[in-house]
């Protein structure tokens, strides 16, 4: 199911460390969007375990999805599922883009402090305010974000990205994986459609099962049409 639903760019390339580059360098044309969303999940028995998945900004046990996508929103570039809260969104960007012989451009928010690769809004100093010119500036890198924001919305219009995860702790990864794989789907059916009937029918089957209760019998349908 990951052949015909790939939950990004970057594992469709990932196999292959030729096009792995080659898509990076192709990607480095752009000004890459990046943002993070953290979902809640059940309170874990162990306490130890609480305190790994305890979120201080929202006050409950989250886990947190990273997204790196095309401008406007266009596609899921990148995707980190399942991370800890509090890995911080600068220590991963930078670890996962070490070994990279192209550096694109990112457009992120205030957490990417310090790195050079990231356009990110003016912080407000202490006891002080920012320029008009920053401001308006500001402005500008809001309404090129929305982007990535609205990709996430799309991901968070299914039940089981958006309320509290209701399986086990080892559903997460792989169930999230899937709804990015509808999201990229739906983002590029058209063009599936037009070139390969069979995975247009996938789509039908997959937009009708994925939005259902996730019930025995509507998976018994999916599988046996």
């Amino acid at each position: 199911m990951r052949k015909i639903l790939p939950v990004s760019q970057v594992e469709e390339a990932k196999k292959d460390e030729q096009k792995y580059q080659e898509l990076w360098e192709e990607l480095s044309q752009y000004e890459l969007l990046i943002d993070s969303a953290e979902k809640a999940i059940e309170r874990l028995g162990n306490s130890q375990e609480q305190r790994k998945y305890y979120s201080c900004n929202k006050k409950i046990h989250t886990l947190e999805n990273k997204f790196r996508v095309l401008p406007g929103g266009e596609d899921i570039v990148d995707i980190y599922i399942g991370e800890l809260a509090n890995i911080s969104n600068i220590t991963l960007f930078r670890n996962n883009h070490r070994n990279l012989h192209v550096k694109p451009r990112f457009l992120g928010d205030k957490a990417y402090i310090g790195e050079e690769f990231i356009t990110r809004p003016y912080n407000k100093p202490k006891k002080a305010e920012i320029s008009e010119i920053q401001k308006e500036e500001n402005k500008k890198i809001l309404s090129r974000r929305i982007g990535v924001e609205h990709l996430i919305y799309r991901v968070e219009t299914f039940r089981v990205a958006s309320d509290r995860f209701p399986l086990a702790g080892h559903c997460y990864n792989p169930v999230i994986m899937g709804v990015c794989g509808l999201v990229r789907l739906d983002l590029n059916y058209s063009f599936i459609l037009s070139h390969d009937q069979d995975l247009g029918n996938w789509h039908r089957r997959w937009v009708k099962y994925s939005t259902s209760l996730l019930n025995k019998s509507d998976t018994e349908s999916f599988i046996n049409p």
